[in-house]
């Protein structure tokens, strides 16, 4: 039986509703795994090529990761960036830990977990500014990947049926029935839901010739500033010691994946042609 462990969870996976996806930038069926550019809040698009996604990114934009969970019981999401855990910093593994959700829940990743109230900003960067070639990991940048697992669920036994006093003489009256108790833990963690990191502007080195670094170098995934992003802890066993679903999403600059024929080369106008053929009628 796998063993019970000590995992991280978001305080606002309950902001499902705050966190809309569209289906054509879904990637998984268990849980939904996008990129989102936090400057302006858009989805990044997704390009399948050779039955992988991609997106493309520019350098010193940062990011964060949309997690939604498709389905009606909690999940593990062990995550990782250019090979590396993003709560541990271990070389990423699926038996390590992770960001549990709830059901049908949704959550933005948004930085390497540094403590359990602050995250180092991710960022697109050339690849020698990236966090995984700065602790000697270069082998792996350029890809993002979630192991889901799904929880195991104890069912409890029947309780038996217990018999029934004698009703006593004169008196129709059944037993009295127990006042209807409502769960009240559903909805503790939502008024954190609200709670966005901090969205102070990053000013790494790769900011400083955007351009040139899109052309000449593959992406990485920086470790930007430190910013509020606060965590609480949780347990969960797994189902199984296998993930149920991986996820994984390619990335890499604009010019890269055009130039790598991930992203079709956009078609040059039809050049005017000197004989093109008969006389039209006038309008």
């Amino acid at each position: 039986m796998p063993t019970r462990r000590l995992l991280l969870t978001l305080l606002a996976v309950a902001a499902s509703s705050a966190c809309t996806t569209l289906p054509a930038h879904a990637v998984g069926n268990l849980v939904d795994l996008q990129v989102v550019d936090r400057s302006r809040g858009d989805v990044l698009s997704t390009w399948r090529h050779r039955a992988t996604s991609w997106v493309a990114g520019r350098p010193g934009d940062r990011y964060a990761l949309r997690l939604s969970n498709r389905t009606g019981g909690r999940v593990l999401v062990v995550l990782s960036v250019d090979g590396v855990n993003v709560v541990s910093g271990e070389t990423a593994s699926t038996g390590q830990t992770g960001y549990v959700l709830g059901p049908w829940a949704s959550a933005e990743i948004t930085g390497w977990r540094k403590s359990y109230s602050e995250a180092a900003a991710f960022y697109f960067t050339a690849l020698p500014d990236s966090y995984a070639a700065r602790t000697d990991r270069p082998d792996h940048v350029g890809v993002i990947g979630a192991a889901i697992f799904r929880e195991r669920v104890v069912v409890p036994a029947p309780r038996p049926i217990e018999p029934q006093p004698p009703v006593a003489s004169g008196r129709l009256d059944g037993p009295r029935a127990e006042p209807e108790r409502r769960a009240q833990g559903a909805g503790a963690s939502a008024d954190a839901s609200s709670e966005r990191a901090a969205t102070a502007p990053v000013s790494p080195p790769a900011m400083r010739d955007r351009e040139s670094l899109a052309k000449a170098e593959k992406l990485g995934t920086g470790h930007g500033e430190r910013e509020y992003s606060p965590t609480t802890q949780t347990t969960f066993e797994r189902a199984g010691s296998q993930p149920n679903e991986i996820v994984q999403v390619r990335y890499d600059s604009y010019a890269n994946l055009v130039a790598a024929g991930v992203i079709g080369r956009p078609q040059p106008p039809a050049a005017p042609q000197p004989f093109p053929g008969f006389a039209p009628d006038p309008r």
